[in-house]
């Protein structure tokens, strides 16, 4: 009997560690423009490289350039910009509320704005969202209250979820965002199925799924790829890769040797490798993927290329495992700095603007603060009604809820 080489396991490791320099040369970034846009119709088989290299429209001097370029106005631009420096400022206010006492728990977006709120704008009223914790900018885009986003976040006297619901997991159907689940990779299969209810009753309305690119290690993620795969339904499956699943880097849950957008391939499913730092290339991307979605075409995965710039949460020091300045080394910049230089350089913006902007949404979210805490916080003022845990929960209550409800008084 020969003598063998022991068996090993490859325990994927981020590059660099606290203490470090930042690299991100495994990232792998196309030059803005490079990548052209096909017909939406196109077989799967024919864009595979799309899923390797990245869709980019903003160049390194804030210039639009290529075939995904050109799709929005000035107007359109500046709103995006306000909808970008609006949930940034929201989620800066909600993170002091929290470091206050006022609730108590916080998840912020910062250095992702762009991909929820541009992805918002390719959509219409009545598609469905099944987001995570972290699209807030989804609702800010739509339109949605922030003083009704703040109260749940409170789960005060006005919470529409009467404090159910973690901080921050919201739920607006009116809004086309569905409630938002603790459980990560459950939103994947409902969002196919919902789209595939639509396409079974003849409605016109897509759905729009969301995951991290640590929780497509779960099930879910390939349970819901197969049912997209095999029925086709008019739905848009975005990975959100912000290199960080709290404190595992991208590479365990696959990414270091694949791109996650590679992952449709399996299902012949399209997919696309976009930069999510590019407000014009969101929008783009995601504009072509609905396209198809009401075209009859099928079901489109988008990996979003971004950064995680803050904390997981306020549960998490991010410190402990990266280094301090990796955000400002990471090479596809700060999403709002970059939607701004390009309308300086088209003429449609200028600096003093920017600062009248970034005062109006500041001044914005602490007004919205004082009314949402006005109906209380997480340890002062009015909360809901004991009763309402027993509500909303049945279509028709049960005996024993009932007689639970009788014994509580309430």
């Amino acid at each position: 009997m020969t003598s063998a080489a022991r068996l090993s396991l490859h325990v994927p490791e981020p590059t660099v560690r606290p203490g470090g320099k930042p690299d991100f040369s495994h990232v792998g970034i196309a030059e803005a423009g490079e990548v052209p846009r096909p017909p939406t119709d196109i077989n799967p088989s024919e864009i595979r490289d799309f899923a390797y290299t990245m869709i980019r429209v903003l160049d390194d001097k804030g210039d639009a350039v290529g075939a995904w370029a050109g799709a929005l106005t000035p107007d359109d631009l500046r709103k995006g910009l306000r909808d970008m420096m609006l949930t940034r400022a929201f989620d800066a206010r909600m993170l002091l509320s929290q470091r206050q006492g006022k609730t108590s728990f916080y998840i912020q977006s910062l250095g992702e704005e762009a991909i929820a709120t541009a992805h918002r704008k390719a959509l219409k009223p009545g598609d469905m969202c099944f987001p995570t914790y972290r699209q807030q900018g989804l609702l800010i885009a739509y339109g949605w209250p922030i003083v009704d986003m703040m109260c749940q976040i409170f789960a005060n006297e006005q919470d529409r979820l009467k404090g159910r619901q973690l901080p921050g997991l919201y739920s607006a159907k009116e809004a086309g965002f569905f409630t938002v689940s603790g459980n990560l990779g459950t939103q994947y299969p409902h969002a196919v199925g919902w789209a595939m209810a639509s396409a079974i009753s003849g409605d016109t309305r897509i759905a729009s799924g969301w995951i991290g690119e640590g929780a497509t290690a779960e099930s879910d993620f390939h349970s819901a790829l197969v049912f997209a795969s095999v029925y086709r339904p008019p739905v848009i499956l975005n990975v959100v890769n912000n290199q960080w699943a709290i404190s595992s880097y991208q590479g365990i849950a696959g990414g270091e040797s694949a791109k996650f957008a590679a992952r449709a391939h399996g299902f012949a499913i399209p997919s696309l490798r976009v930069d999510g730092n590019d407000y014009l290339a969101v929008y783009a991307a995601s504009l072509w993927a609905a396209e198809r979605a009401r075209a009859n075409l099928g079901p489109t995965l988008i990996e979003w290329v971004t950064y995680r710039a803050g904390a997981h949460s306020t549960s998490d020091d991010p410190s402990k495992y990266r280094p301090k300045d990796e955000w400002a080394a990471w090479p596809l910049g700060d999403p709002i700095e970059r939607l701004k230089i390009h309308l300086i350089r088209i003429g449609a913006w200028t600096e003093e603007r920017h600062k009248q902007m970034q005062a109006e949404v500041e001044a914005e979210v602490l007004e919205a603060a004082k009314e949402a805490e006005s109906h209380g916080t997480l340890h002062d003022g009015p909360k809901p009604s004991a009763a309402t845990m027993f509500e909303q929960v049945y279509k028709d209550m049960p005996r024993h809820l009932r007689e639970q409800r009788q014994q509580l008084g309430v």
